[in-house]
């Protein structure tokens, strides 16, 4: 912090002759640097209490907000709650004599001498600071320090009654975080490209999905290779862990990850990619706040403790103009301090119910609307609060192979040994409740084999994670492929069927028609390309010959 002679310094003479003629010193003299020494030394001999008593109730508290923020606030900040100081140069500071009717506390303050004005370094880069110098903040706290006082009307944040409904904790981002990952061993994943993958996950909320797509990348269980994310050696550990552990890990990367809640909370467009917020900065904010208890919460209550005590946490320079964020649903540009609800109040909604719910922290009221939504912490999340360890031990059931090839992995099934299924055979569509199934196909056996999966570690496996003996038709299916590859393949497809075989012949031959035509199925009756039947129909059409169409059900 500068001292008072070198922020005396960057005051107009014109300025320093205002200051000392509050402290009655009568500088008539052209030398600036002298005139600072003399305002400096009368600075420094006055009686601050004394001088604090002089100030309006409005003065005295904005300087006393000062003090309270260890001597220095940024200038957006500290302007919103107690007006701006008008920057003038000489000829208009002796033409408007400010001094005389000044338009904010923050402005008598200026020409006082209880105000400057600097640039400094932080964690966000140059900030414009109002500030004391050191040898006035010395001399000031104890003389501010009964003039801050909480309002009775303050918002507080006060336990509620549990909710009639709620939704408990969960625990399923670890069970599609494995699907994620099994599938990024099979075929690799697009990061940007992903495939519909609705009947696969538990949750398929596409935000979810890239958070737990992100958390997986920084702790290095994915990497990039040619374009598409696979599993590392460190997502084999991962997957061996209990669950309590591995939820742990996510909740501690998702506690420093640069996956960013602003450009994915509900209701707000953020634009353009020359703005940058931290998003660190809302998850401290809120943790800051969070009572490590699990009685029950209101969130409205939590946003206006926050607004109250840190309403600047996203931005730091009090500058609320910069960020190109509309309303998703009028589309009207957020800008503003006044827009601070749909904007900061949003985004920390969205940290409790969606990544820290999510990630099983919070247990969330059913309630919807914004005055009634509650919620409270899981007891997975006071113990990671208190740095508690995660149980470590776990109760995990066999998988099941039934004869038919299909496989049946429970719930509470290990993770590495459905990841490992996840290798030899295809996934069917998840239904909540039931367990997980893969179906062994001989397509599924090849993508093992190119892996380095023989038969004979299929079995083994299939044995080992069943604990009983693999069916003889399992076994024998397997064997077979390995033997003569696939014997059989079922497909959906289109046939057409004509009455007389000379048709047939004339649709085979037709340049218009033959290319559509994939192989015969006797005399009487063709497959038509997948997808191409229309076409073909019309095709058909123009050479005079109308088709029915009958579709299945």
């Amino acid at each position: 912090m500068r001292t008072l002679e070198q922020a005396l310094l960057d005051h107009e003479l014109i300025v320093l002759r205002v200051i000392a003629e509050w402290l009655g010193l009568d500088l008539t003299g052209a030398d600036k640097a002298e005139s600072v020494e003399q305002v400096a030394a009368a600075l420094a001999g006055v009686d601050l209490l004394q001088e604090v008593e002089y100030l309006e109730p409005e003065e005295a508290a904005a300087l006393a907000e000062l003090v309270r923020l260890g001597g220095r606030a940024p200038v957006a900040v500290f302007s919103r709650d107690h007006g701006e100081v008008r920057a003038m140069g000489p000829g208009r500071l002796e033409r408007e004599e400010p001094w005389l009717d000044p338009i904010s506390p923050a402005e008598a303050l200026w020409y006082r001498g209880f105000l400057y004005r600097g640039f400094d370094q932080t964690g966000e880069g140059t900030l414009e600071f109002y500030y004391l110098p050191q040898e006035l903040l010395a001399r000031l706290a104890p003389a501010t320090t009964t003039v801050v006082r909480e309002s009775p009307d303050a918002p507080r944040l006060e336990p509620i009654d549990a909710p009639e409904q709620s939704r408990p904790p969960v625990d399923d981002a670890v069970d599609d975080l494995t699907t994620l990952l099994a599938l990024a061993q099979r075929t690799g994943l697009h990061p940007d490209q992903l495939p519909d993958l609705r009947g696969l996950l538990m949750n398929p909320d596409r935000d979810r999905r890239s958070l737990l797509l992100t958390l997986a990348t920084e702790m290095s269980l994915l990497r990039r290779t040619d374009e598409r994310l696979r599993p590392t050696r460190a997502a084999l550990d991962w997957l061996q862990r209990s669950r309590e552990a591995q939820l742990r890990a996510l909740v501690d990367a998702w506690s420093r990850s640069v996956w960013n809640e602003l450009r994915h909370t509900p209701g707000l467009v953020a634009e353009g990619e020359a703005w940058q917020n931290d998003p660190l900065l809302a998850r401290t904010a809120l943790m800051d706040v969070l009572p490590a208890d699990e009685r029950w919460y209101r969130l409205a209550d939590l946003v206006a403790v926050i607004r109250q005590q840190d309403p600047d946490f996203q931005r730091p320079d009090g500058n609320y103009e910069t960020w190109y964020l509309r309303d998703a649903e009028t589309r009207e540009y957020l800008s503003g301090f006044a827009e601070w609800e749909r904007v900061e109040g949003r985004l920390l909604r969205y940290l409790i119910q969606g990544p820290l719910y999510w990630l099983g922290m919070v247990e969330l009221s059913a309630a919807t609307d914004v005055a009634r939504a509650a919620y409270r912490l899981s007891p997975r999340a006071l113990a990671w609060l208190g740095d508690e360890p995660p149980p470590a031990d776990e109760v995990r059931v066999p998988l099941i192979v039934q004869p038919e090839g299909v496989l049946l992995v429970p719930h509470n099934a290990s993770r590495y040994e459905r990841f490992q299924a996840a290798r030899i055979a295809d996934p069917e569509p998840f239904v909540p409740g039931k367990p997980y199934r893969y179906r062994i196909v001989p397509s599924s056996l090849a993508q093992a084999r190119e892996q380095g999966i023989e038969p004979e570690r299929m079995i083994k496996f299939l044995e080992t994670a069943s604990g009983r003996p693999v069916p003889t038709s399992v076994r024998r299916g397997i064997s077979r492929w390995s033997e003569h590859g696939i014997e059989g393949r079922l497909q959906a497809v289109v046939v057409l069927r004509v009455g007389d075989a000379a048709i047939l012949e004339t649709l085979r031959t037709n340049p218009k028609t033959r290319d559509y035509i994939a192989e015969a199925l006797g005399d009487l009756a063709v497959v038509v390309r997948a997808g191409q039947w229309e076409a073909f129909r019309q095709a058909v059409a123009g050479l005079g010959l109308l088709l029915d169409v009958e579709m299945g059900s």
